[in-house]
Formats: structure tokens, sequence, C-alpha cells
């Protein structure tokens, strides 16, 4: 096996939104590196299910991570993409978004207007 950039694994963390296929971990890194976070918009109209897995992930990063800075690790690109730069947002300068030593918080304030249920807020 080819040697893999190195990444910590949120061990506790759930590796998707449990009964479906909405993956929330990576298994191991991928040897060409970690894939750059974008962000992607989440628009109001979304299927219910894409809905279901965003407050899933969202209850997930605070149970597991709270108000304090983590490193991206096995965190999936593509579900984090959802949510960065609005929710979840760099926590260093220089930022890296194709790092899985990348460091990021949630932005608390934001989290509870976008997910009020999970976080509490208006």
């Amino acid at each position: 096996m080819a040697n893999l950039p190195y990444m910590d694994k949120h061990r506790g963390f759930p590796g998707r939104l449990p009964g479906t296929d909405f993956q929330f971990t990576l298994r191991r890194a991928n040897k060409a590196g970690a894939t750059p976070l974008t962000e992607r918009i989440r628009y109001p109209d979304r299927r219910a299910p894409d809905k279901r897995a965003d407050a899933g992930f969202m209850q997930a990063l605070w149970e597991h991570f709270g108000d304090e800075p983590f490193v991206r690790g096995n965190l999936d690109a593509g579900r984090l993409s959802w949510f960065f730069g609005r929710e979840v947002i760099p926590a260093e300068d220089p930022f890296d978004p194709a790092s899985y030593e990348a460091m990021l918080r949630i932005d608390v304030k934001l989290a509870q207007q976008s997910f009020p249920e999970i976080l509490g807020g208006s």
C-alpha cells in the first residue's frame, strides 16, 4: 500500500447519517491528498433527506466539538463544503482548504440561526 497522507480520525464521530448513505467521515486518506473544501450553497428548496443529513451532520459536529476549534481530519469534504464559509469557518490564518490538518470551528451565532433545534437560538 502506498504511503497515504496523515489524517486524524475523529473517534466516536458518526460515519454517516444513521439509516442512510449520507457519508460524514472517510475511512482512509486520499493518496492524492485532501479534497479542497469549497463553499456550496444550500438552497431552501433542498430535498427533505438532504436537510436531515445537514441537521444530522451539524448535530454531530456540535456534540463532538462544541465551540472549540477542531482539525478537519477524516471529516468528509463534500459534507463539510455544505457548511464551509457559513456555519463552519477556518480557525487559523493562513488556512489551507486542501489539508487534512486544517483547523476549523463552528460559527456558533450563525449555526444557532441555521439550526436552532440543535444549538438553540432564534
